[in-house]
């Protein structure tokens, strides 16, 4: 299939963004929105794009992007989820942050935060909360993922079931229509089946590119979550199942 010129211009678009929204296209390309719809479903069939609700992502890969390219993706989208998800989490609370470049946007909105108590299997999280003098960070065992200083495996799974913190909270690589929370390794996704199992409350961190993406290997349910931060408005269908299962739901700015 020969790509026109404004179908090039909306995949540069979405490799650089990550996530794409019909009614922004609309506006940036002056076209109407069934224009759009139409350049997203050719561009979907010929493989380049992923169709989810209101838009479209970059087709997702058998393996997860790599780390450079995950904190640059939907940085500013982080930030803010980051900035909303700390607002929410009172000082002096004990927190568990897993893996993940939202949750490293947490991380650095906490350093305000006075009297925390972080676990956490990212070393780049432990980095982070290092420089503050109030905050202890506890830092889980395991096998170094060198890629993006993640610790995985039986020790890290062993050493975050000891604790029974407040609050967890989790980023996750793909969020299904489903409300399936999913990833690509499964050595990640067991010890963040045990931040999920050991928290008080759960608070989950996802931009809007996750929503509707695929990924192999589960790691729980929004029905187990007490709150979930994005920076989109939900799919009709897992916003009613938010609903029904008592999830907040928080959009940041």
């Amino acid at each position: 299939m020969a790509l026109g010129f404004r179908q090039l211009a909306i995949l540069d678009f979405a490799r650089s963004a990550g996530q794409l929204h019909v009614d922004d296209l609309a506006r940036r390309f002056d076209v109407t929105l069934q224009t759009i719809r139409r350049d997203l479903n050719e561009l979907a069939e010929a493989g380049h794009l992923e169709r989810v609700h209101g838009g479209a992502v970059l087709r997702a890969p058998l393996a997860n992007l790599g780390y450079r390219e995950r904190v640059a993706l939907n940085a500013a989208a982080k930030q803010a989820i980051g900035r909303a998800c700390a607002a929410a989490i009172p000082d002096g609370a004990s927190l568990v942050l897993n893996i993940g470049t939202t949750t490293e946007a947490v991380a650095r909105a906490l350093l305000g935060h006075r009297g925390l108590t972080v676990v956490t299997n990212n070393m780049n999280v432990a980095n982070i909360l290092a420089q503050k003098d109030d905050v202890e960070v506890l830092l889980a065992g395991g096998r170094l993922r060198r890629s993006d200083g993640g610790l995985v495996g039986e020790l890290a799974t062993a050493f975050i079931s000891q604790f029974k913190p407040d609050i967890a909270v989790i980023g996750t690589s793909a969020l299904d229509l489903d409300g399936d929370l999913l990833d690509f390794d499964l050595a990640e996704v067991t010890v963040s089946r045990a931040i999920l199992a050991a928290a008080r409350q759960v608070f989950v961190v996802t931009d809007a590119s996750k929503i509707g993406r695929r990924a192999p290997a589960r790691i729980g349910s929004l029905a187990e979550v007490t709150r979930l931060f994005t920076d989109r408005p939900l799919p009709e269908p897992l916003a009613r199942a938010c609903q029904a299962w008592g999830v907040a739901v928080h959009l940041a700015q």
